[in-house]
């Protein structure tokens, strides 16, 4: 229920006349920038009675192209206000930095070097799998010369063994291939790729291999070691 009071406000602002005197100073304020709440506070009466007068005074067209005007202008002052506020803002943090306030952090310590022995002894190859250790498939392939000589290569000329050590990759080696297309794709017009049916023989001559120099046999999936 409403209360007395508000009864007795409402129908006061509702009862409210405004003279043309106050009807003409109420238009003066408006296009002056004052806004619909400022006026209904400073002629004590109801937003709804300054809106009335102002669209019968002005018209509804002049009317809300004041508005928005006023809507325009507050927004650029708010921006503006927000504008000032960051630039007090970043001053004053600039303003304690200059004067002490804040330290700068500094990005590099010095760490006092361990006393310690490193082991700079060659390091040991982990990456090649002894030849006793592999279960070879049961045919592979190989890239022969014209007098079905075997053609060798030294380890440093595979790019994937690249990260092993100089002696590593300074060995000789023979390369076996699984699929027959892709021997046939490594082989030049010079060369030509054999059948090895019975891959036994590669732990067979091991030896004979390792007397001519070669140790290690480059597999699609290992560095085999001889």
């Amino acid at each position: 229920m409403i209360s007395y009071r508000i009864k007795y406000d409402l129908l006061f602002n509702l009862a409210k006349r405004l003279s043309e005197k106050e009807k003409t100073v109420l238009v003066k304020c408006f296009t002056e920038g004052k806004s619909i709440n400022e006026l209904a506070e400073e002629f004590d009466c109801a937003k709804l009675t300054i809106t009335r007068n102002l669209k019968r005074n002005l018209g509804n067209e002049k009317y809300k192209e004041l508005i928005n005007q006023s809507k325009t202008i507050k927004k650029s002052i708010d921006i503006e206000e927000k504008k000032d506020s960051y630039e007090n803002n970043h001053n004053s943090i600039k303003n304690d930095y200059l004067e002490g306030e804040f330290q700068p952090i500094t990005p590099f310590f010095e760490i006092t070097p361990l006393e310690c022995e490193i082991e700079n002894d060659i390091q040991k190859d982990y990456s090649s799998v002894p030849i006793s250790k592999i279960e070879f498939p049961n045919t592979a392939y190989m890239i022969v010369n014209k007098k079905i000589e075997l053609e060798t290569k030294y380890l440093k000329e595979y790019p994937e063994w690249q990260f092993l050590s100089n002696e590593e990759l300074n060995r000789k080696t023979i390369e076996i291939y699984i699929d027959l297309k892709v021997a046939k794709r490594s082989c030049n017009k010079e060369q030509k790729v054999i059948k090895v049916t019975n891959t036994d023989v590669f732990k067979i001559v091991a030896p004979i291999l390792i007397s001519r120099g070669i140790s290690r046999i480059v597999s699609p999936d290992n560095l085999i070691a001889l």
